[in-house]
């Protein structure tokens, strides 16, 4: 079950580090294999997404998902979009950043260091927003609850994770952008920092309200599906639960295609974070976009969507942590090895934190133990 479902996970993953280890040696390795790592913890809540849309879908619709879907995935998020970042806050086309990184490493360097700060404000501020709606959300259990218990009585603020981002960016702009890093010095970026920053505000907000047009779009066609089963039964006529298709599946696949675009702004942002390098991001990249494939179809056929009630907190603060490492990086260089290890660190902290609240609430009857009326300890958070 396991090399049938990430047989092809297993191949890319060696395929693209032993790439990376002949190339560029043991420092192309390590990022490309951090990078890896990152994404596919980033990736996780996406493929618990994508297997709880995926499983009302019928066996066609999640043919064309799995093998159409992540084409869009791997080629143009992770694979195209990097080249489109650099190509755009540089100033030069994509052929030619591709050319540059290749044939003139060092200028391409320059050009990227100094585009970073757009970068870093545009990709900070995005992903900024997914974590603070991430814990402006309801949610049964609360990892650090410390942090996560005054935040949700900001729920009901409207706008709050907008104010708060918007705040954020303001000293930003005041405190870092004014003293900007650039290849041969510092510079004052305040501008290029705020517009940068808004357009990332921007991008969310409108990434957003596409997922939820095609989320409502999506709730209706069920809603005339279930009506039409439910004539069909009252009329003595045999119903099929092959799962959803004809329109309620399309838009199903639209649904999924917008919110697999929307996660992977997070890990290709994110990767900026770590490096500038865009063949070492690919690679990395690439690798995480087969991982979550493999996971959406682990997840729907092995029905297990719940099992690590912390481990979606630990992507989120992850996402938090590289939004805060991007922005100080405006001004500040920080070693990509760190950026890379942070993450990891508190996806694997939010794994321990599921584990043992796992075995702490486990019905006692699933254990074989007597007792199973046995009163259990009370835990509400993982850390």
């Amino acid at each position: 079950m396991i090399l049938r479902t990430f047989g092809w996970s297993f191949g890319v993953t060696i395929a693209g580090l032993a790439t990376a280890a002949l190339l560029w040696g043991w420092e192309g390795f390590a990022i490309v294999a951090i990078l890896s790592i990152l994404e596919i913890s980033l990736s996780f809540d996406n493929a618990v997404v994508n297997a709880g849309v995926l499983k009302r879908m019928n066996a066609f619709w999640q043919k064309i998902f799995l093998t159409i879907g992540i084409l869009i995935a791997v080629f143009g998020m992770r694979l195209i979009f990097p080249v489109a970042i650099v190509a755009v806050t540089a100033g030069v086309g994509p052929i030619e950043a591709v050319d540059l990184a290749m044939s003139e490493p060092e200028t391409y360097e320059q050009m990227v260091t100094d585009a970073h700060p757009s970068i870093a404000a545009f990709g900070g501020m995005f992903l900024l927003m997914i974590f603070l709606n991430f814990l402006f959300a309801e949610r049964e259990h609360q990892w650090v609850p410390w942090l996560e218990r005054p935040l949700a009585k900001l729920r009901g603020v409207d706008g709050a994770a907008v104010a708060l981002a918007l705040i954020t960016l303001l000293l930003t702009a005041s405190f870092l952008a004014p003293h900007a890093h650039q290849y041969d010095g510092h510079a004052d970026k305040t501008s290029t920092v705020l517009l940068a920053g808004v357009a990332g505000l921007i991008t969310y907000l409108v990434v957003g309200g596409l997922s939820g047009f095609f989320e409502n779009k999506l709730e209706q066609e069920e809603e005339r599906e279930d009506e039409r089963e439910e004539a069909a039964r009252r009329s003595g006529k045999q119903v099929s639960a092959v799962g959803v298709g004809g329109k309620a599946a399309f838009f199903l696949f639209l649904y999924l295609e917008v919110l697999d675009a929307s996660f992977s702004f997070d890990g290709v942002i994110g990767a900026f974070a770590i490096t500038n390098h865009i063949f070492w991001m690919a690679l990395g990249l690439g690798i995480g976009a087969m991982y979550v494939r493999s996971l959406t179809v682990y997840l729907v056929r092995q029905g297990t969507l719940d099992e690590y009630v912390f481990l979606e907190h630990g992507a989120h603060y992850a996402i938090g942590a590289l939004a805060t490492i991007l922005l100080i990086t405006v001004r500040y260089e920080i070693n990509e090895v760190i950026t890379g290890l942070l993450g990891v660190t508190l996806i694997g902290l939010s794994f321990y934190s599921s584990l043992r609240w796992n075995k702490l609430h486990r019905d006692p009857s699933d254990r074989g133990e007597e007792g199973g009326s046995q009163e259990k300890t009370a835990v509400t958070s993982g850390v």
